[in-house]
């Protein structure tokens, strides 16, 4: 007798140990990890098997595929929606299976910078957001679409606000051009209608100038006076002369040429007058209020200073000697780089 009640309280002694670590494994604070934030894309409904050979294969952040397996049955988990999710911490296989399998998502951020041409942000959105570049562009060309927003095909990428959006992966494209173009209605549209009716301008205008000031300004605070230079030239009926409407005709962000201020292009202000027919880039809110609250002056002339400002005149006179002064610093930095290239040459 003594010996079967020794035996049995083994047994259980055994049952109660492998019991009580499987608890322990079952209920481990960290059996879900992953060294670095690791994103989790499930593109269908998918069940416990498919999910762990995900988990272990893609985004490796299980080490045992049968541990994985029996804790979703044990648990209850089997299906799971589909979604991405983030793993950036420690997780239980119920708080992490709960997850998934109720589809709640962890959004992606984007951030849209200014001065971008759409054809960059179609890429940029297509590659964050694993869409088909065409997809977007699909939603960008439905004239029901585009009707609806009340925005012309040539005014699109203006409406490309730049700021930084918590986006639904499966979200479809409409979806989420429709959030980031209601940013824009929500920052600009709305705030500055009375503005735009002050200065007797559309809303296309305003946003087809700021794209320029956006490219052409490199600190934020000439803006306005770039501007007021720009209002300056469209009244007293000059050519706007923007050298980064150049650069939109020729498609290329680089020094220009002669023959670049020669192209035939809507979009080429030295050879067309008044505006182009839209925006260039997507303008941020310093060049959009630039362009809605220029400065007062008499400036009609600007050219580059080697600290990333402008030098500007009220006459082609003085023009000419600043843009004397900018060529002859161009000329000495060439000069200094053709030096060091010859000296590293020589001691290669």
């Amino acid at each position: 007798m003594k010996k079967f009640f020794g035996l049995l309280l083994l047994f259980l002694g055994v049952v109660a140990l492998i019991g009580g670590s499987r608890l322990l494994r079952l209920n481990n604070p960290q059996a879900i990890s992953a060294t670095d934030q690791t994103s989790v894309y499930l593109h269908d409904k998918v069940n416990l098997q498919e999910l762990s050979t995900i988990l272990a294969d893609s985004a490796d952040v299980i080490e045992n595929k049968t541990q994985l397996l029996w804790a979703g049955t044990l648990l209850g988990w089997r299906n799971f929606q589909p979604g991405h999710y983030t793993v950036d911490r420690n997780y239980s296989y119920d708080e992490f299976l709960s997850k998934l399998a109720k589809g709640n998502q962890d959004p992606i951020t984007i951030t849209i910078i200014p001065g971008q041409t759409q054809k960059a942000i179609v890429k940029f959105l297509a590659r964050k957001l694993q869409f088909d570049s065409l997809a977007i562009q699909k939603v960008l060309s439905d004239s029901s679409f585009l009707a609806e927003k009340e925005i012309t095909p040539k005014s699109l990428v203006g409406h490309f606000f730049p700021a930084t959006y918590d986006l639904y992966w499966t979200l479809p494209p409409d979806a989420i051009i429709n959030r980031i173009f209601k940013e824009f209605n929500k920052q600009v549209a709305k705030p500055y209608q009375e503005r735009l009716a002050e200065l007797d301008k559309s809303l296309n205008e305003i946003i087809t100038l700021a794209s320029i000031i956006e490219w052409e300004a490199a600190r934020d605070d000439e803006m306005p006076k770039i501007s007021g230079l720009y209002w300056n030239r469209l009244e007293r009926g000059m050519r706007l002369q923007a050298d980064p409407t150049v650069n939109f005709a020729v498609d290329k962000r680089r020094r220009l040429y002669y023959k670049d201020y020669e192209v035939d292009h809507p979009y080429n202000t030295y050879v067309h007058k008044g505006l182009p027919p839209g925006p260039i880039t997507n303008p941020g809110l310093n060049s959009i209020k630039a362009a809605l609250y220029p400065q007062d002056h008499d400036y009609i002339f600007m050219v580059a200073r080697p600290n990333g400002y402008h030098a500007f005149t009220e006459t082609y006179v003085e023009h000419q000697r600043k843009s004397a002064e900018w060529r002859d610093y161009i000329k000495e930095q060439q000069r200094i780089k053709d030096s060091l290239e010859t000296q590293q040459d020589s001691n290669g």
